[in-house]
């Protein structure tokens, strides 16, 4: 089942890179009383997420930030290695943008926005997609038809939502 607009946010550990290595993140505990957005990605570093999906959130978090969204969190089914090298290379990381790595796509699995694309190499990977968090519940969300496609999902998009 996928997660659908007044659900509460499954509870997953996902894993962020910090200055003293990797660090398990309880996505649940993360999202209790702030307002969250969730962006998830189909793979770092790949054509849509890197040229279209990830600057839409650079370019539109000052305006979450205004809105009151206390924190705009990346999420693919990576390695924390590379959801840090791909933060740092597109400069989403110095945009304030959170980079998490759900590297057995558990979380996404739990969101019932997990794929399998074969003849690219993807297999367990996140729909994407992109939400609104408020304590734990789910406000907003939205996912797109086509991996390939990043048009509902975008930062501008879910800015309108809000």
């Amino acid at each position: 089942m996928t997660i659908a607009k007044g659900d509460k946010l499954p509870g997953a550990n996902l894993i962020e890179m910090t200055a003293d290595g990797p660090a398990s993140v309880d996505i649940a505990a993360r999202v209790a009383g702030k307002t969250i957005v969730i962006f998830g990605v189909p793979g770092a570093f790949t054509g849509t997420c890197t040229s279209a999906h990830v600057p839409s959130f650079m370019r539109t978090k000052p305006d979450f930030d205004a809105k009151g969204v206390d924190e705009v969190i990346c999420v693919s089914v990576n390695d924390p290695f590379v959801m840090s090298a791909w933060g740092e290379s597109t400069g989403a990381t110095d945009a304030g943008l959170t980079m998490l790595a759900d590297p057995a796509g558990t979380f996404a699995s739990a969101l019932g926005l997990g794929f399998d694309a074969p003849p690219v190499g993807f297999h367990g990977r996140f729909k994407r997609s992109a939400m609104i968090v408020r304590d734990g519940t789910v406000t907003e969300v939205q996912v797109e038809d086509s991996p390939g496609v990043c048009n509902v999902t975008a930062g501008e998009a879910l800015l309108e939502a809000i």
